[in-house]
């Protein structure tokens, strides 16, 4: 998997944002009255359950904003896989630092991997089909970056990070501009020669009239089956054909068999299940 890590400039403001949040106005009480400066320990990042490790960057940059003297070695990257009781990294540094930062980095950490694992789920549901796995808009505000980068750590891709990005006539454009052919002809007037129109549409009939009017991609919300299939024959390559609406992983399959070209799966990112991971000591 050829993952490229985020730079630390977008992750460092995130993190000292979430500390901030967490120690508050007057430090962790808890540490500073039972942990001395001085005491040292090593300790381990280890999964819970079977998962796909994702966040792994603000996890350590979490650790290390609170103290600079803590050595972390990476057992297991971002899109690794990780077996139950597996150890994704070892940190050995002041115990203090470390019971500081643990819930921030912890935080991320199971976040960014329960969308890693929920999305390579997906990946391996649909593998031996075309069809691609990918996000859609409907991320945690200020997270969208992070959990977009969680997607392709669990071998998804990305669909739009925001409205700049392409066009996507939806069905209330469709509605506010009076029709399909309105506001796709105010799109293509409007668009730079870069920018891709991609059109929603929920019907056949709807889906014939767009391609008269050679859209770069179609979104097929909540065809059925066998409507999808048609879809796909109808486009005839014409288009990127993308399915989308409710779609899990009992039917992702099913969906991949009809030839479309991109799945969009809404949950990966606002439903995704943490992926269970702790922070135990081991004395040094």
């Amino acid at each position: 998997m050829n993952l490229s890590s985020l730079p630390a400039f977008m992750l460092e403001p995130l993190v000292r944002a979430a500390l901030l949040e967490d120690v508050g106005r007057a430090g962790d009480l808890t540490t500073d009255a039972v942990v001395p400066n001085s005491h040292r320990a090593t300790a381990v990042l280890v999964a819970r359950q079977t998962g796909v490790v994702a966040g792994l960057d603000l996890a350590m940059l979490a650790f290390r904003l609170v103290s600079q003297d803590l050595e972390i070695t990476v057992e297991r990257a971002d899109g690794s896989q990780i077996g139950q009781d597996g150890i994704i990294a070892t940190l050995t540094g002041p115990a203090a630092a470390m019971l500081t930062a643990e819930r921030t980095a912890l935080n991320f950490l199971c976040h960014l991997s329960g969308i890693a694992t929920a999305t390579a789920s997906m990946v391996a549901a649909v593998r031996g089909h075309a069809a691609k796995i990918v996000c859609t808009r409907k991320t945690t505000p200020g997270l969208r970056a992070l959990e977009k980068y969680a997607v392709r750590a669990g071998g998804g891709f990305n669909h739009r990070f925001g409205l700049d990005d392409a066009i996507l006539i939806k069905d209330n454009h469709i509605a506010v501009a009076g029709g399909i052919r309105p506001a796709m002809e105010r799109a293509r007037t409007s668009a730079g020669h870069l920018i891709k129109i991609e059109v929603e549409v929920e019907t056949l009939a709807q889906l014939e009239e767009a391609l008269r009017l050679a859209p770069d991609a179609v979104l097929l919300d909540n065809m059925a089956v066998d409507d999808l299939r048609q879809a796909v024959a109808m486009v005839a390559g014409r288009a990127i054909t993308e399915a989308s609406g409710r779609i899990t992983l009992d039917t992702a399959a099913e969906i991949a068999a009809t030839g479309v070209d991109l799945i969009s799966v809404g949950w990966l990112t606002h439903s995704a299940p943490i992926l269970d991971i702790g922070l135990d000591f081991r004395e040094s």
